[in-house]
């Protein structure tokens, strides 16, 4: 390699062999890969500042959390249909209606609030909010007139006992679980379930005007699935929580306690779920759905409690994955026997 030093070549470059020589080597590679560096981020800052702009209306609805919205609308519209009191076509699509909107509410004020950390964790980076498709001034507009809009709507579709359940279910999830619960405490989803377990409930009240031990069960069976369900995936979705300083079980007591909690309260759940059976939405369908639901729930709890974290990791927590969509199949298919049982029952077969 010739030298590139103008006229004649200098001591130090004589004395090094070639290819190489003091004029060759690079000068400041610090400085130019901290330029490089700085201008691909002003770039992605550019990007993000142009992103936040281009909102369409698929960005708005994901806002709302569609997935956690239409297991609201389900099991709302199942605490409704098996009421003992039925409401006009219309007014039931109306409630089912307002109820969805109120989820999205505390959807929309649960990410302007955790926009913080959702950019942190891998599973929400994408949401509309931390990825600046969506202003955070925005989601929280939106929050707050859906709430008032749902809440007031479902007061004149019904009865304010349920516009009223509703809006406590709105402020629970936003104020409660978001800005409280979820970064103060280990028992987040535990208390924070009581979020996600009124739906049913505010549509039984919807139809009848009151709470009965119906409607507590069916909040029950969600309340206490709700730990399992989460700590299930916390346990493959550890660091996510860790890097954003999320206060999850797995966090603050490790592993082996988790899945010792999935045990224990898998166990508890059993009672709510299957006394539901005995009651006037249950009856011998339901029974023989959740004796089987819950005797697989229970083996996967077994199974997560035994396996050591060495053999977890080996596998790449595939029983811990497993448990957790069979979670998901556990609750729909519980409140799909209460439909079941209710749609028969005017032929004489549903209930007992």
């Amino acid at each position: 390699m010739a030298c590139r030093c103008k006229g004649r070549q200098s001591a130090t470059c004589r004395q090094l062999s070639p290819p190489l020589r003091s004029c060759d080597i690079p000068k400041a590679p610090i400085r130019g890969l901290s330029l490089y560096r700085k201008a691909s981020q002003a770039m992605a800052d550019l990007r993000s500042f142009d992103q936040e702009y281009d909102a369409g209306f698929g960005d708005y609805f994901q806002l709302l959390k569609p997935r956690v919205m239409s297991l609201v609308v389900f099991t709302a519209l199942v605490g409704l249909l098996v009421a003992p009191v039925s409401l006009h076509p219309v007014e039931a699509f109306a409630a089912v209606l307002f109820i969805a909107l109120g989820a999205g509410a505390s959807g929309a004020l649960n990410m302007w609030w955790d926009a913080d950390i959702d950019v942190i964790m891998r599973r929400t980076q994408g949401r509309p909010v931390p990825s600046g498709r969506v202003q955070a001034g925005e989601a929280l507009a939106i929050g707050l007139a859906l709430s008032g809009i749902s809440v007031v709507m479902l007061g004149l579709a019904t009865n304010l006992a349920a516009a009223g359940l509703l809006a406590f279910t709105i402020f629970f999830y936003a104020v409660v679980y978001s800005m409280w619960l979820k970064r103060s405490t280990p028992q987040n989803i535990v208390i924070g379930g009581a979020a996600g377990a009124f739906p049913p409930m505010i549509g039984w009240v919807a139809a009848t005007g009151s709470v009965s031990v119906e409607a507590c069960l069916m909040f029950m069976l969600i309340f206490m699935w709700t730990p399992p369900h989460f700590w299930a995936l916390a346990l493959f979705m550890k660091e996510d929580y860790h890097a954003a300083g999320v206060p999850m079980l797995t966090v603050t007591h490790g592993r082996k306690s988790t899945r010792t909690h999935i045990l224990v309260y898998t166990i508890l759940l059993i009672p709510f779920a299957v006394g539901a059976a005995f009651t006037s939405i249950g009856g011998p369908i339901y029974l023989a759905v959740s004796l089987l639901l819950n005797a697989e729930f229970l083996r996967g709890a077994w199974r997560i409690w035994r396996r050591a974290e060495v053999v977890a990791e080996a596998d790449n927590y595939k029983v811990e994955k497993s448990v957790f969509r069979f979670s998901l199949l556990y609750l729909f298919l519980h409140f799909s026997a209460f439909l079941v049982e209710a749609a028969l029952k005017p032929y004489g077969y549903g209930g007992w």
